[in-house]
């Protein structure tokens, strides 16, 4: 028993230090891109040229104008536990400008803005941008949400364990119907409590999880509060 529980633990320091690897990688290229753009930028104002750049730094679709995908976030299936899913297919990537109308709070995935929330275990105060959010999501992100009603002993243990998880990050969402929710891209879930068997689980499954769209993608050095 206790060796079966070295080799989890190891295994998971593992794919944290892998993750972290992966995101200093990622914002090695971003910075890379950024000075390359930069200098087309300066070369076609020097000519008087005019280019629409698209910034999709991690997403394929470049259509940024449109809030869209409303109904494909709407509908989900409930699992046997209650865990509620979406089909990720359906679910827009397309960077926005602006609000999304997102139908479900908070929102599980869907068009969003361009810049994610800082996710390296990083806990706010205040709400967030759901816009932003979901980026972090898109980037295999769990995002830990509660409302008024949540116990301050169990915001406490939970502030603690995303703290200690890159790839998570946690914030109030006070329009929430449920006291504790826990949200990855595609899937949400409520909990009883801080000391819920299911928290664990979800943070194991989710966090880099196979339901991630951009794996490996930078939870650092974008917005904070």
């Amino acid at each position: 028993m206790g060796s079966a529980k070295k080799s989890s633990s190891a295994e998971r320091k593992a794919r944290i230090e892998e993750m972290r690897r992966a995101e200093r990688a990622r914002e090695r290229r971003n910075r890379a891109l950024t000075i390359t753009l930069s200098a087309v930028i300066v070369a076609a104002v020097g000519i008087g040229g005019f280019f629409l750049i698209s910034s999709a730094d991690d997403d394929s679709d470049g259509d940024s104008g449109k809030a869209g995908d409303a109904k494909a976030v709407a509908k989900f299936t409930t699992t046997g536990d209650g865990e509620r899913v979406w089909d990720a297919k359906k679910l827009g990537r397309t960077h926005v400008n602006g609000k999304v109308n997102y139908p479900v709070t908070p929102p599980v995935g869907g068009n969003h803005n361009q810049v994610w929330m800082n996710c390296n275990g990083d806990v706010y105060t205040k709400e967030l941008p759901n816009e932003n959010a979901v980026h972090s999501l898109e980037h295999g992100a769990v995002w830990v949400t509660y409302n008024d009603q949540a116990k301050p002993a169990d915001l406490k243990k939970l502030e603690a364990k995303v703290k200690k998880t890159p790839y998570s990050l946690m914030s109030p969402v006070k329009k929430q119907k449920d006291p504790i929710l826990l949200s990855a891209w595609g899937h949400q879930r409520v909990v009883e409590g801080a000391d819920d068997k299911k928290v664990d689980a979800f943070f194991s499954t989710y966090v880099q999880g196979k339901q991630t769209p951009e794996p490996g993608a930078a939870c650092t050095n974008g917005l904070g509060q």
